[in-house]
């Protein structure tokens, strides 16, 4: 094909619309006569110069394409700068939030320690209350009685039974 040859696609995907709206256009224009500007191969169909200036005249001239991206009359100086306060003000917000999220996290790991010393504190008071309990279980009782600790193990069991 000739390098003057745009797809469908092609000048859809230029005048920034579907394939379906240049189809629409097209046969709702009586004017332009689709056999007369284009080439088939395949199901591929090809518009050349003349078709291509006829579709872009069809759709510069109808404004209310939904397709269409709006034209904005801003000049590029003043939208560089409504841009640039738009990003200051995102990044603002973004700033805010992180600090909202830090002194968060700043409360939550003052709260961590605080449980984990209330843990130690606890620990070592039931520590302390087990050795105390210790103590009294191991202190000799009063009418005189001494328990007797021995040092030599019991002996184990034999499983078998001959010389009673």
């Amino acid at each position: 094909m000739s390098e003057n040859l745009k797809t469908i696609r092609e000048l859809a995907d230029e005048l920034g619309v579907s394939k379906q709206a240049i189809w629409q256009k097209i046969k709702r224009d009586a004017s332009i006569d689709l056999r007369q500007f284009t080439s088939t191969k395949g199901n591929t169909v090809y518009v050349d110069v003349d078709g291509q200036k006829a579709i872009k005249a069809m759709f510069s001239n109808d404004s209310s394409t939904r397709y269409r991206q709006p034209k904005d009359d801003v000049d590029d100086n003043k939208k560089d700068a409504v841009d640039g306060q738009d990003e200051v003000k995102f990044l603002r917000n973004l700033v805010s939030e992180i600090q909202s999220e830090k002194k968060e996290l700043h409360k939550l790991l003052d709260q961590q320690q605080r449980l984990a010393l209330q843990d130690k504190q606890l620990l070592e008071e039931y520590k302390a209350e087990i050795k105390h309990l210790k103590a009294l279980t191991m202190a000799p009782h009063d009418d005189g009685e001494k328990e007797v600790t021995s040092d030599k193990q019991p002996k184990p069991k034999k499983w078998w039974r001959f010389g009673k």
